[in-house]
């Protein structure tokens, strides 16, 4: 189980393997399929994850190396990624550089062992929803998301986040609740 003690490497490791699996789960055919995610296809969606990640490195002046795009070959695109990443926040040097984010000052690990967590594990519920994989999110990870949205507060709402909340039945299960509330009809 994933916890918040864990190192953000460890975190990240984790819920990268997850969201590795669903991308190299993916029918070439499907890349262009609509995602939940208002005007984007599950290949933009992917590129979004990737090109959030390769910035928020630039913060800290590093870079990710370049890998393929995600026309070329999105599998291999994420992984370039993927492993960049990983290669960063294993390097105690780098990943504990610091920088002043949206809520003061921190530090790129801790950057990347929350918010692009997160990310993490929404979208790829989001990629599994656009291509028709699995949808399921790991009890762990959906209680580890709750905690990280209710933390977030109203700032869940800012643009490019999440968008307003979506009603879901009164007797929905934990993992339609908190998608609802992430503005994603289950």
């Amino acid at each position: 189980m994933t916890s918040t003690t864990d190192t953000p490497a460890a975190h990240y490791r984790d819920l990268a393997e997850k969201f590795t699996a669903r991308v190299e789960s993916v029918p070439a055919d499907r890349w262009n399929n609509v995602s939940p995610c208002e005007g984007w296809t599950a290949r933009d969606l992917l590129r979004h994850v990737i090109d959030t990640q390769r910035y928020i490195v630039t913060v800290v002046d590093l870079e990710l190396p370049a890998g393929p795009s995600v026309d070329e070959d999105p599998a291999a695109a994420w992984a370039a990624t993927r492993d960049g990443m990983q290669d960063i926040l294993d390097d105690p040097e780098r990943g504990s550089r610091e920088y002043e984010g949206h809520f003061g000052r921190t530090t790129l690990a801790d950057t990347v062992g929350s918010f692009y967590c997160f990310d993490l594990v929404v979208h790829g519920w989001d990629l599994a929803r656009a291509t028709g994989l699995d949808e399921t999110i790991p009890a762990d990870d959906l209680a580890w998301v709750r905690t990280v949205a209710e933390q977030l507060g109203d700032n869940i709402r800012m643009a490019g986040v999440c968008g307003p909340a979506v009603e879901v039945p009164a007797d929905a299960d934990e993992q339609t609740r908190l998608l609802g509330f992430l503005g994603r009809k289950a």
